[in-house]
């Protein structure tokens, strides 16, 4: 892939645009929008901030296995998804390479006394389907949390050091 992060218009829009539909189809319980961010094979690796946040994880591999992972996470939970300086650092016109930062908002749908809320620098490979680019692989790195990480990790042993 070329390095050159020079994306026309209209394909930065659409880059970005599957990074938005991640966050949004979380906030609006909308898993068709979720998973159409995603290609089939995809691969979401959320490990870091998972122990960071004092659980193991491994990376969830498929469209289907992303999608079932992430709304179980979040079935009891309100979210917001807020995505700021995003930046294509690789383009070619089939693959690109997308960074951006994204705070995430979590709390429980009974009790927003609680909170935990998630900082994380998001680095993604992506693909181009016509007209529309899915991720191919999303790595997401914390940055700092602020709240209890039992918000998102419910019935998990969660041990902060």
């Amino acid at each position: 892939m070329n390095a050159s992060p020079l994306a026309p218009a209209a394909d930065f829009i659409a880059i970005v645009d599957a990074l938005y539909r991640f966050g949004a189809g979380q906030d609006l319980r909308d898993r068709a929008l979720f998973e159409s961010a995603f290609s089939l094979d995809a691969v979401l690796d959320f490990t870091q901030p998972a122990r960071l946040l004092g659980v193991d994880i491994a990376p969830f591999v498929g469209r289907s296995a992303i999608a079932e992972s992430v709304f179980t996470a979040i079935d009891d939970l309100d979210t917001t998804h807020t995505v700021t300086n995003p930046r294509v650092t690789a383009f070619d016109g089939a693959h690109a390479g997308l960074y951006a930062l994204v705070e995430a908002q979590h709390l429980p749908r009974s009790d927003h006394a609680r909170h935990l809320l998630l900082k994380h620098i998001y680095t993604l490979r992506l693909s181009r389907h016509g007209v529309q680019w899915t991720i191919d692989h999303m790595r997401i790195d914390m940055v700092w949390f602020t709240g209890d990480p039992a918000v998102l990790f419910t019935g998990e042993r969660v041990e902060l050091a």
